[in-house]
Protein backbone atom coordinates (compact mmCIF):
# COMPACT_ATOMS: atom_id res chain seq x y z
CA UNK A 1 0.00 0.00 0.00
CA UNK A 2 1.57 3.20 -0.97
CA UNK A 3 2.06 6.22 2.11
CA UNK A 4 -0.99 8.60 0.25
CA UNK A 5 -3.74 5.75 0.53
CA UNK A 6 -2.29 5.43 4.55
CA UNK A 7 -2.16 8.81 4.76
CA UNK A 8 -6.22 9.23 3.51
CA UNK A 9 -7.26 6.56 5.77
CA UNK A 10 -5.58 7.83 8.68
CA UNK A 11 -7.29 11.12 8.23
CA UNK A 12 -10.97 9.76 7.58
CA UNK A 13 -10.20 7.48 11.10
CA UNK A 14 -8.81 10.22 13.02
CA UNK A 15 -11.82 11.61 12.32
CA UNK A 16 -14.09 9.01 13.47
CA UNK A 17 -11.94 8.02 16.61
CA UNK A 18 -12.31 11.90 17.75
CA UNK A 19 -15.65 11.82 17.69
CA UNK A 20 -17.42 11.12 21.26
CA UNK A 21 -19.36 7.88 21.55
CA UNK A 22 -19.93 4.88 23.63
CA UNK A 23 -15.66 4.43 23.74
CA UNK A 24 -15.20 7.72 24.76
CA UNK A 25 -17.84 7.83 27.94
CA UNK A 26 -15.89 3.90 28.76
CA UNK A 27 -12.20 5.65 28.85
CA UNK A 28 -13.90 9.16 30.72
CA UNK A 29 -15.66 7.07 33.43
CA UNK A 30 -12.21 4.46 33.61
CA UNK A 31 -9.79 7.48 33.89
CA UNK A 32 -12.25 9.12 37.16
CA UNK A 33 -13.15 6.22 38.56
CA UNK A 34 -9.85 3.41 38.33
CA UNK A 35 -5.90 3.68 39.12
CA UNK A 36 -5.04 3.37 35.89
CA UNK A 37 -6.93 3.55 32.47
CA UNK A 38 -4.50 1.18 30.69
CA UNK A 39 -6.47 -1.57 31.30
CA UNK A 40 -9.48 -0.36 29.98
CA UNK A 41 -8.14 1.25 27.14
CA UNK A 42 -6.64 -2.33 26.51
CA UNK A 43 -9.86 -3.64 26.58
CA UNK A 44 -11.06 -1.71 24.01
CA UNK A 45 -8.54 -2.07 21.76
CA UNK A 46 -9.02 -5.97 22.13
CA UNK A 47 -12.62 -5.65 20.70
CA UNK A 48 -11.44 -4.08 17.85
CA UNK A 49 -8.24 -6.90 17.29
CA UNK A 50 -11.12 -9.36 17.07
CA UNK A 51 -12.74 -7.22 14.25
CA UNK A 52 -9.52 -6.70 12.36
CA UNK A 53 -8.84 -10.92 12.78
CA UNK A 54 -12.52 -11.21 11.28
CA UNK A 55 -11.95 -8.47 8.49
CA UNK A 56 -8.55 -10.24 7.57
CA UNK A 57 -10.57 -13.59 7.64
CA UNK A 58 -13.00 -12.23 5.41
CA UNK A 59 -15.96 -13.05 7.63
CA UNK A 60 -16.65 -9.29 8.15
CA UNK A 61 -18.54 -9.64 4.85
CA UNK A 62 -20.16 -12.47 6.02
CA UNK A 63 -21.17 -11.54 9.09
CA UNK A 64 -22.77 -7.98 7.47
CA UNK A 65 -24.62 -9.13 5.00
CA UNK A 66 -26.93 -11.38 7.47
CA UNK A 67 -29.63 -9.15 8.63
CA UNK A 68 -30.07 -11.74 11.34
CA UNK A 69 -26.89 -11.87 13.01
CA UNK A 70 -26.23 -7.96 12.60
CA UNK A 71 -29.63 -7.67 14.77
CA UNK A 72 -28.80 -9.87 17.22
CA UNK A 73 -25.30 -8.01 17.62
CA UNK A 74 -27.14 -4.90 17.47
CA UNK A 75 -29.69 -6.05 20.30
CA UNK A 76 -26.33 -7.75 22.74
CA UNK A 77 -24.53 -4.68 22.13
CA UNK A 78 -27.28 -1.94 23.15
CA UNK A 79 -28.10 -3.95 26.14
CA UNK A 80 -24.81 -4.01 27.25
CA UNK A 81 -23.98 0.12 26.62
CA UNK A 82 -27.40 0.22 28.98
CA UNK A 83 -26.30 -2.29 31.57
CA UNK A 84 -22.35 -0.16 31.76
CA UNK A 85 -24.78 3.11 32.01
CA UNK A 86 -26.66 2.29 34.46
CA UNK A 87 -23.91 1.09 36.41
CA UNK A 88 -21.94 4.04 35.92
CA UNK A 89 -25.14 6.23 36.91
CA UNK A 90 -25.65 4.47 40.23
CA UNK A 91 -21.93 4.23 41.16
CA UNK A 92 -20.52 8.09 39.58
CA UNK A 93 -16.97 8.13 40.15
CA UNK A 94 -14.68 10.40 41.57
CA UNK A 95 -10.80 10.58 41.79
CA UNK A 96 -8.53 9.00 44.31
CA UNK A 97 -12.40 7.31 45.77
CA UNK A 98 -11.44 4.18 45.44
CA UNK A 99 -9.28 2.56 47.17
CA UNK A 100 -9.45 -1.28 46.49
CA UNK A 101 -6.71 -2.74 44.62
CA UNK A 102 -7.38 -3.35 41.51
CA UNK A 103 -5.10 -6.15 40.07
CA UNK A 104 -7.97 -8.52 40.50
CA UNK A 105 -10.21 -6.88 38.57
CA UNK A 106 -8.09 -5.47 35.54
CA UNK A 107 -9.51 -8.62 33.43
CA UNK A 108 -12.46 -7.83 34.88
CA UNK A 109 -12.29 -3.77 33.26
CA UNK A 110 -10.70 -5.32 30.05
CA UNK A 111 -13.27 -7.44 29.41
CA UNK A 112 -15.80 -4.67 30.35
CA UNK A 113 -13.78 -2.56 27.24
CA UNK A 114 -13.72 -5.29 24.76
CA UNK A 115 -17.22 -5.91 24.83
CA UNK A 116 -18.13 -1.75 24.92
CA UNK A 117 -15.88 -1.99 21.51
CA UNK A 118 -16.36 -5.61 20.41
CA UNK A 119 -20.85 -5.61 20.83
CA UNK A 120 -20.89 -2.47 18.82
CA UNK A 121 -22.43 -2.81 15.95
CA UNK A 122 -21.18 0.31 14.17
CA UNK A 123 -17.34 -0.92 14.84
CA UNK A 124 -18.44 -3.96 12.34
CA UNK A 125 -19.83 -1.49 9.87
CA UNK A 126 -17.09 0.81 10.00
CA UNK A 127 -14.85 -2.22 9.54
CA UNK A 128 -17.30 -3.19 6.53
CA UNK A 129 -17.82 0.30 4.69
CA UNK A 130 -14.61 2.20 5.15
CA UNK A 131 -12.18 -0.33 5.26
CA UNK A 132 -13.03 -1.94 1.46
CA UNK A 133 -12.21 1.87 0.00
CA UNK A 134 -8.74 1.76 1.11
CA UNK A 135 -7.66 -1.96 -0.36
CA UNK A 136 -6.43 -2.12 -3.63
CA UNK A 137 -7.21 -5.70 -4.70
CA UNK A 138 -4.81 -4.88 -7.58
CA UNK A 139 -1.63 -4.08 -5.59
CA UNK A 140 1.26 -6.80 -4.85
CA UNK A 141 -0.18 -7.06 -0.77
CA UNK A 142 -2.95 -9.23 -0.22
CA UNK A 143 -6.28 -8.25 0.55
CA UNK A 144 -5.79 -9.80 4.13
CA UNK A 145 -2.23 -8.27 4.74
CA UNK A 146 -3.82 -5.04 3.75
CA UNK A 147 -6.93 -5.20 5.55
CA UNK A 148 -4.90 -6.31 8.69
CA UNK A 149 -2.93 -3.36 8.02
CA UNK A 150 -5.15 -1.12 8.42
CA UNK A 151 -6.92 -2.60 11.18
CA UNK A 152 -3.84 -1.99 13.15
CA UNK A 153 -3.30 1.78 12.12
CA UNK A 154 -7.30 1.62 13.82
CA UNK A 155 -5.91 0.17 16.89
CA UNK A 156 -2.63 1.79 17.10
CA UNK A 157 -5.14 5.81 16.96
CA UNK A 158 -7.41 4.52 19.09
CA UNK A 159 -5.05 3.63 21.89
CA UNK A 160 -3.47 7.04 21.49
CA UNK A 161 -6.93 9.30 21.56
CA UNK A 162 -8.62 6.71 24.29
CA UNK A 163 -5.40 6.80 26.56
CA UNK A 164 -5.48 10.83 26.38
CA UNK A 165 -9.07 10.97 26.69
CA UNK A 166 -8.93 9.23 29.69
CA UNK A 167 -5.62 10.60 31.13
CA UNK A 168 -7.19 14.12 30.66
CA UNK A 169 -9.93 13.49 32.06
CA UNK A 170 -8.55 12.38 35.81
CA UNK A 171 -6.05 15.37 35.29
CA UNK A 172 -8.81 18.08 34.27
CA UNK A 173 -11.15 16.49 36.71
CA UNK A 174 -9.07 15.72 39.86
CA UNK A 175 -9.16 18.66 42.48
CA UNK A 176 -12.91 19.16 40.70
CA UNK A 177 -14.78 16.00 42.56
CA UNK A 178 -18.55 17.43 41.85
CA UNK A 179 -17.61 17.90 38.14
CA UNK A 180 -16.21 14.68 37.84
CA UNK A 181 -19.28 13.26 39.26
CA UNK A 182 -21.35 15.05 36.79
CA UNK A 183 -18.82 14.46 33.63
CA UNK A 184 -19.25 10.61 34.78
CA UNK A 185 -22.92 10.74 34.95
CA UNK A 186 -23.20 12.27 31.60
CA UNK A 187 -20.99 9.02 30.66
CA UNK A 188 -23.36 6.78 31.94
CA UNK A 189 -26.12 8.61 30.13
CA UNK A 190 -24.02 8.53 26.50
CA UNK A 191 -23.67 4.55 27.02
CA UNK A 192 -27.28 4.62 27.86
CA UNK A 193 -28.82 6.52 24.86
CA UNK A 194 -26.04 5.26 22.53
CA UNK A 195 -27.63 1.68 23.33
CA UNK A 196 -31.70 2.85 22.97
CA UNK A 197 -30.56 4.28 19.79
CA UNK A 198 -29.06 1.35 18.54
CA UNK A 199 -31.90 -0.74 19.53
CA UNK A 200 -34.06 1.63 17.97
CA UNK A 201 -32.28 1.81 14.39
CA UNK A 202 -32.02 -2.15 14.44
CA UNK A 203 -35.97 -2.79 15.61
CA UNK A 204 -36.89 0.20 12.47
CA UNK A 205 -34.84 -1.78 10.21
CA UNK A 206 -36.71 -5.19 11.32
Amino acid sequence: MDTTTLAAFLAVDLLLVFTPGADWAYAISAGLRDRSVVPAVAGLVAGYAGYTLLAAAGLVVIVASSPAVLTALTVAGAGYLVWLGWGVLRQPAVPGAAAEALGSSRLRIMARGAGTSGLNPKALLLYFSLFPQFVDTAAGWPVAAQTGLLGTLHMTVCALVYLLVGVLARTVLKARPSAARAVTRVSGAMMIAIGGLLLVERLAVV
